[in-house]
């Protein structure tokens, strides 16, 4: 879960200004390669795209900060920092754009997701260089949005974005007349991605021409979607599963086209660089799945190390993670969502959870307690169809939210949401122990390996073999090469 005002900071790592000739804030591209730096802030590209207008710069430099805040701040890695500015370095030259500087920003999600916004801001998740499997296929995503960039679609989204806001505020479910930033996170998100079918088209062209002329192996594009589908399928359901693919649709119509693409301008195959090993040694350690900043699940606790408090939720619930929140779902029809809110130092709880943004909340029901030392203020919500018991506290400042619904009251429900209050704390060393970072390890396959093989060396995750083939596009009965290298996602 991203907290809410608490990812303001971080950006002088993970944001790469990429020009042919520099790199500003963190990396430097020189006659003589790369020099990493440390020389802060870089808000907004100092050399915009070429055709680029003024308004361009004020729209992508004012969403720039919120973007970083929907996708759980920035992620800084130095290898793979390194290895993305490379690749934009050369796409740049092939997209013609000698004085141009965009900034890429790698994003701290799982989302397997990529985009633009005017003024040359791109943006590629760790979800995606944990999914790619060489430079040719993170050049195909990053040649995708440099296009977008170029051919102004990301200009035209905009205008047309704007006609909605006036209905962005209507919401649903619990929710009453408050649209939360969390909903508001989600809304953007969704919209940044929206290209028409045609504009995407366009720029898979441009973009696989744009890496062919790179040189880099111009099938990639086609090669990528495949898996990026196999992997949206896998994930369904969870936060991993969205992204680039819910508004970059990978239908085998599209794969083809690129496949077509590909072969028309470039010939069958065989051609342009791959470095499958440079690209794997770049990202060996990366994270995968939820960042440990955001919060830890251990079974039917969560951890958030970063804000020191914890909490458990009752036995028969099952906790998943978001960025947006943590929720929990019993086998019997209850529910629990955990989240944040701004809320003004000088409004008081039971006064917040009075002011209108929890539908059918019984305002004679609001009491205040205090449990473990963190003050509380608690109340019953009624709907149609649900029953809330609902929850705020305020620790160092930042107000936290339960919510937890069931079909009706009951003594046993009761139990369970007090149970969960009584157990939120500051966390304790023994907590912090309990938290292990999930990455990607780089493994040699050895003469007599074979991807079932290796595949079962996944299995203590859940549905970890499986998940091996998609990230290495393998299937199972392949072989495996001796002497390559393969990515596992292990404990770490």
């Amino acid at each position: 879960m991203t907290l809410l005002g608490g990812i303001r900071s971080g950006l002088r790592n993970g944001v790469v200004a990429v020009s042919l000739i520099a790199l500003s804030a963190c990396t430097t591209l020189t006659s003589t390669g790369i020099a990493v730096t440390q020389t802060g802030d870089n808000p907004a590209p100092t050399v915009v795209p070429e055709g680029t207008e003024p308004d361009d710069v004020v729209i992508g430099r004012r969403e720039h900060p919120r973007i970083i805040a929907a996708y759980g701040g920035v992620y800084s890695d130095r290898p793979a920092e390194i290895m993305v500015a490379r690749i934009v370095g050369r796409l740049l030259a092939a997209a013609d754009q000698p004085n141009a500087q965009f900034q890429v920003t790698i994003l701290d999600s799982a989302e397997v997701n990529a985009f633009a916004l005017p003024g040359g801001y791109i943006y590629v998740t760790r979800g995606i260089l944990a999914l790619a499997s060489d430079t040719s296929e993170l050049a195909a995503v990053l040649a995708h949005e440099i296009a977008h960039v170029t051919l102004r679609h990301a200009r035209a989204r905009t205008n047309r974005t704007r006609t909605t806001a006036i209905v962005d505020r209507v919401i649903s479910g619990v929710f009453g007349g408050e649209a939360g930033a969390e909903a508001a996170a989600d809304r953007s998100r969704q919209s940044l991605a929206a290209f028409s079918q045609n504009q995407e088209l366009e720029a898979d062209r441009e973009g696989i021409r744009f890496t062919g002329k790179a040189g880099y192996d111009p099938h990639a594009a086609a090669r990528f979607l495949g898996v990026m589908s196999r992997f949206a399928t896998f994930s369904a359901g969870t936060s991993q599963g969205e992204g680039f693919l819910s508004s970059h649709p990978s239908t085998p119509d599209r794969i083809q086209k690129a496949v077509q693409v590909a072969t028309q301008m470039f010939g069958a195959g065989g051609a342009g660089e791959i470095d499958r090993e440079g690209y794997l040694a770049s990202i060996s350690g990366i994270t995968f799945g939820d960042s440990v900043a955001q919060g830890s699940i251990v079974g039917r606790q969560f951890i958030h190390s970063a804000s020191k408090f914890t909490f458990s939720v009752p036995q028969g619930y099952t906790l998943q993670n978001s960025q947006s929140a943590v929720v929990g779902v019993a086998g019997d029809g209850e529910a629990v969502r955990f989240d944040s809110a701004e809320v003004a130092s000088s409004v008081g709880l039971a006064d917040y959870l009075k002011s209108g943004w929890i539908a059918g909340l019984k305002a004679d029901s609001v009491t205040t307690q205090t449990f473990n030392g963190v003050e509380m203020a608690s109340g019953m919500a009624q709907t149609d169809q649900w029953f809330f018991r609902v929850s705020v506290m305020r620790l160092d400042g930042q107000v936290y939210r339960f919510i937890f619904a069931a079909k009706a009251d009951s003594a046993r429900f009761a139990e369970g949401a007090l149970a969960t209050l009584k157990s939120f704390r500051r966390t304790d060393p023994t907590d912090l122990a309990q938290i292990r970072k999930v990455g990607v390890r780089v493994v040699t396959a050895k003469a007599g390996d074979t991807a079932d093989g290796l595949a079962r060396q996944m299995a203590g995750l859940s549905r970890g073999s499986e998940l091996f083939y998609i990230i290495n596009d393998l299937f199972p009965g392949d072989p495996v090469v001796a002497g390559q290298k393969y990515k596992m996602v292990t404990l770490q």
